[in-house]
């Protein structure tokens, strides 16, 4: 490797920091959003103003974490600088690569764990090339590695993950007991106590996340912090109290300042700690190639250099923060990231993401089993008075511009707190800790003591966290390995291997830019389906309406995709569509529920549509039904390789693909648009429709009997006329019933 390779090289890690910054931040944004976003404190707009506010701060105060890239997962002295070069470069392209992927799935991943076992995976590939090339033993590798310092943080992050559950949920549950979910009243009686509390411990988490790595302040500041820290508890929780005290005195949510303080105070310790997990790796590159250059040999001189401190540039440091500012703004996958975390704390029911799985249903059922045991040894009257207080109907409804928050502040700023105390007490005793994993776990732990996991939800929501802590886990197996394998390629293939890599990585980053793109379709198709509850029969009838023709519309494309997919022999596409039958069915049970609120609510107001309750329950399912019958039989007939259809069965089916198409259309329409119902005409295109279908039954006994069309054939063919005059049927009759259940209405 020549010296204008290593310049390029360096070059190269300059570029990937960049872009490695982006899919960074994207990533670890939900640490210091969730809580604000979720209990809709402020505008949007506002929250990542203070947000941008912290990450600027935090940037100046970045320092500990750079240690790390250069000599704490390795021993620079045994490496020389074209090595080391091989080293970072498998880093960081592993690195843009999958936290990307992480992204592109909206999973929140520890960027710090990543980053550390990236570096460990490369340098133990290299010290094994690199004992290899010598005829050394494979045992001396450990003498390249700082093993103690792996073993060290891989014990902080099962510590972190439990420990953070767990101190969220205690401190909710007691927290909640207190205040319980109707707070207004008490806080007015200890609030300013229990937010002098909290806003002592997230500001005390600001001055031991910041001033650990500020230049400004000397030794004797930080002994003196170290030293007199409960001191400093004390005058910052009276003095916050007594401001607190005040500021409810004239009619102010106390709990607004605390999340929003927690908020900077979190993004300025994402800025401090986690922007070395970006730019550290390139900036050690730099500062090796520096002193390579320095040297008389620069491609064979040991880089024991890097074992002395090495002082961050501040304009390097301030240009990362503002790139991360930008990010914040404008990235669609920090969104992502952060609607998987809120989608899983929110407190009431609503689309879960997840799917049901054996392992959460066994733990929810082991739960369950425990919660009964212990209720045998507490007396009735506790288990009441506990019950009344941790009742979320008691929760006042919440108005605010912009929909209904997934929680209120009060957890909110619990969350902060708790995240703030955890992550003050792991950084004050030098304990390894993703802030990552301490926040998300927080807030898991918080929303489980909330009830907010019920028993409608509690084991999607259990499959959900099972998703993300798999993820940090693998995040650890998947870094290490491909960062040893890119490191192996770059060793032999030099610069062609780079460039392979390179290549490699932006057709990956593509391809999930366009699977993001795809989700984010998908995900403004359900908008409709995740508006906020409306309290009264006019809206949820309007409600009713746009969903209705969402589901028929989703139905129409689907079955349109997989007859043409069958037609074709596309086992591709009907794997497409059989997934996305779970969408289908979702809205059925959405549309379901909102129907019987409608006609609850319409009860309420003496209108009697009581009687329709079981008709609309089976014509919505049996809707479901058909359109799930025919993908499924599409997809199996296909999948398992039997003779496609006859060219006489496929234009047979076309021909019935296309009446059915154009009587759910008119359906559609007539419900979304609010047109007046032309029953004759509907009724003509169904008599139309089964008329043919008569006609086709006639045509494929004489295909039975002539035996051209075998057993799985005909099945297949009589299976999907029968469903496609069943859901014409059902179209019809539901439209009967919108407009006989709702028409009235409306008008009136």
């Amino acid at each position: 490797m020549s010296t204008e390779l290593l310049f390029i090289g360096v070059g190269i890690l300059a570029i990937i920091a960049t872009m490695d910054v982006i899919v960074g931040v994207s990533n670890d944004a939900v640490n210091f959003l969730n809580s604000s976003i979720g209990s809709r404190v402020a505008p949007l707009s506002v929250i990542i103003i203070i947000a941008s506010f912290g990450i600027l701060a935090g940037v100046t105060f970045s320092s500990g974490m750079m240690e790390v890239a250069r000599k704490g997962i390795f021993h620079p002295q045994f490496f020389t600088m074209p090595e080391l070069l091989t080293m970072f470069l498998a880093v960081m392209i592993t690195d843009i690569i999958l936290l990307d992927l992480f992204n592109t799935y909206g999973l929140p991943t520890s960027t710090t764990v990543s980053i550390v076992f990236e570096l460990l995976g490369a340098a133990v590939a290299v010290s094994v090339l690199k004992v290899l090339e010598a005829g050394d033993g494979l045992a001396t590798v450990v003498e390249y590695i700082n093993t103690a310092k792996a073993i060290t943080i891989i014990m902080g992050i099962l510590l972190s993950v439990a420990v953070s559950f767990i101190c969220g949920a205690i401190v909710q549950f007691l927290t909640r007991l207190l205040f319980t979910f109707d707070y207004q009243q008490r806080i007015k009686r200890y609030g300013a106590l229990w937010g002098g509390l909290a806003m002592a411990s997230i500001t005390y988490f600001i001055l031991v996340k910041g001033a650990k790595g500020a230049s400004f302040m000397s030794k004797q500041d930080l002994a003196w912090l170290k030293t007199n820290w409960i001191l400093m508890i004390f005058i910052i929780f009276v003095i916050s109290a007594i401001i607190l005290q005040i500021m409810q005195m004239m009619k102010f949510n106390i709990f607004k300042p605390i999340v929003l303080v927690g908020t900077f105070a979190l993004a300025m310790a994402f800025a401090a700690n986690d922007l070395v997990n970006f730019i550290g790796v390139p900036l050690a590159g730099f500062h090796a190639y520096t002193a390579a250059m320095a040297s008389p040999d620069p491609l064979t001189v040991t880089m024991g250099v890097l074992s002395q401190k090495v002082r961050s540039e501040t304009l390097i440091l301030l240009g990362a923060g503002a790139l991360m500012v930008a990010t914040l703004w404008f990235s669609k996958k920090a969104r992502s990231v952060t609607e998987t975390s809120l989608q899983l704390s929110q407190q009431e029911e609503g689309n879960e993401r997840f799917e049901s799985i054996f392992l959460s249903r066994a733990i929810v059922r082991l739960v369950l089993h425990i919660s009964d045991t212990v209720r045998m040894f507490i007396p009735k009257s506790i288990q009441g008075w506990v019950g009344r207080r941790m009742d979320p109907e008691m929760a006042p409804p919440v108005v605010i511009e912009g929909g209904r928050p997934s929680f209120d502040l009060l957890r909110a700023s619990v969350n902060l707190m708790v995240a703030s105390a955890v992550v003050s007490y792991a950084t004050s005793n030098k304990l390894p800790l993703s802030t990552t994993y301490v926040t998300f776990m927080v807030a898991m732990g918080s929303s489980f003591a909330d009830r907010a996991w019920g028993r409608e939800s509690a084991v999607y929501r259990v499959t959900g966290v099972l998703t993300v802590i798999g993820g940090w886990f693998m995040t650890a197996v998947i870094a290490s390995t491909s960062a040893a394998l890119f490191a192996t390629v770059i060793f032999y293939g030099e610069g062609f291997g780079v460039l392979a890599l390179i290549v490699l990585a932006v057709l990956l980053i593509w391809n999930a830019h366009r699977k993001h793109r795809a989700m984010e379709k998908d995900a403004e198709k359900s908008k409709v389906f995740n508006l906020e509850s409306i309290d009264d029969a006019q809206g949820s009838i309007e409600i009713t309406f746009e969903h209705m023709g969402s589901l028929l519309q989703e139905i129409r494309e689907s079955l349109d995709n997989a007859l043409v997919a069958l037609f074709k022999q596309d086992f591709d596409r009907l794997g497409v569509e059989r997934k996305k039958l779970k969408i289908s069915q979702q809205w059925s049970n959405i549309i379901i529920a909102n129907v019987f609120k409608a006609m609850r609510l319409l009860d309420q107001q003496g209108v009697a549509v009581s009687h329709q309750y079981p008709q609309t329950i089976r014509r919505l399912q049996k809707l479901a039904d058909g359109h799930r019958d025919i993908v499924l039989r599409a997809y199996t007939h296909v999948g398992n390789h039997h003779k496609g259809l006859l060219p006489e069965q496929i234009e047979e089916l076309e021909q019935v693909r296309a009446k059915l198409h154009n009587i759910l259309v008119e359906v559609e329409e007539t419900i979304s648009r609010r047109q007046i119902m032309n029953l004759e005409k509907l009724q003509q295109m169904d008599t139309d429709l089964r008329a043919f279908a008569a006609k086709l039954n006639e045509k494929q006994m004489a295909r039975i009997n002539d035996n051209s069309s075998k057993t799985r054939l005909s099945i297949l063919y009589y299976g999907i006329v029968g469903n496609a005059m069943m859901l014409s049927k059902q179209n019809l009759e539901l439209l009967e019933i919108f407009e006989r259940s709702f028409g009235e209405v409306e008008g009136s």
